[in-house]
């Protein structure tokens, strides 16, 4: 070989190298960037998280008592700042065709890149009484949401707010009026699942691996499951049921929002295994597979925690 043709030959050699190193350390800059350290404080009640524009997650807060108080704070590596106000109540919330949406006691809101907040639905758009809206979870197709109305959730409780023993005579006073509502993009309503007996208060909304609903009752402590087309108990009591997803191996996974505790329940012999406990308050958790872990909310804390699913 020519001495030129080497010496270029070396040129173009050590050039492919030069950007090879500098791909490389744009990535790894990239993703050092992209990294956040839990747990992060994000405010006062946090009920629901999801990821959103930009790979950068979003909270709902439902702050204090006083009407539109309510926000959707960002978290992203330059930490954590309100993205869109006005709500009064925002729980459950989706990230879905470039939009938040989120629930908020009888409205659901849609909110665009910008932090621009706009009612979506209104409490009168519902083919039935609405009463209190809390879980959100996106369809199996991406075409629209599903949304759980807990019902009369005043009847639950004795005065010291702990949730009536299933065997209390009050127990069996409590209305069976919750509902799942699936709305599609367009704004259509449609009755997902009626009232049952096996869903008195339900909280929680997910999608599993077959497109279907489940749900966690959270007076019962049920998660439900479909069966053959119908809704169908897990093994196993979570009362105060919260967030229920299920992952890409069958496995399920719920919190207990009274409880302060998340479970793993084994796809196949439905065994539970407590990833967490000891939380003030275990709220609507976004499952991150690819990382490993759940994102929770302690509500009571102010707190989101990263929880180490590969228990």
């Amino acid at each position: 070989m020519k001495k030129s043709t080497l010496s270029a030959t070396k040129s173009l050699f050590q050039v492919a190298i030069g950007i090879f190193i500098v791909s490389m350390f744009l990535l790894s800059g990239c993703d050092r960037q992209s990294d956040i350290t839990f747990p992060v404080k994000v405010g006062v009640k946090p009920e629901s998280i999801t990821k959103g524009f930009n790979d950068n997650y979003y909270v709902t807060l439902m702050n204090g008592s006083e009407d539109g108080d309510g926000e959707v704070v960002e978290i992203s590596k330059n930490g954590v700042r309100v993205f869109a106000s006005g709500f009064n109540d925002p729980k459950g919330i989706v990230f879905l065709k470039d939009h938040l949406f989120l629930s908020d006691l009888t409205t659901i809101w849609k909110v665009d890149y910008n932090g621009d907040a706009n009612v979506f639905i209104t409490k009168d758009d519902f083919p039935e009484e609405v009463l209190f809206l809390n879980d959100v979870a996106v369809d199996a197709e991406g075409n629209g949401i599903y949304v759980a109305d807990m019902g009369a959730t005043q009847y639950m409780r004795d005065e010291n707010n702990d949730l009536w023993p299933l065997d209390s005579d009050q127990a069996k006073l409590v209305p069976q009026l919750g509902r799942i509502y699936h709305i599609d993009l367009d704004g259509n309503i449609s009755i997902a699942q009626d009232t049952l007996p096996l869903m008195l208060n339900p909280n929680g909304v997910g999608v599993d691996n077959n497109g279907d609903i489940m749900v966690g009752s959270f007076f019962l402590g049920n998660f439900l499951v479909k069966r053959d087309g119908n809704l169908t108990p897990l093994k196993g009591r979570f009362r105060g049921a919260d967030a229920v997803e299920q992952d890409s191996n069958g496995n399920y996974y719920v919190s207990s929002w009274a409880l302060g505790k998340v479970w793993k329940i084994d796809g196949k012999t439905e065994e539970s295994t407590i990833l967490i406990e000891g939380l003030e308050s275990a709220a609507d958790f976004y499952l991150e597979e690819d990382k490993g872990r759940l994102l929770l909310p302690d509500m009571v804390k102010g707190m989101i925690y990263a929880v180490d699913i590969n228990k």
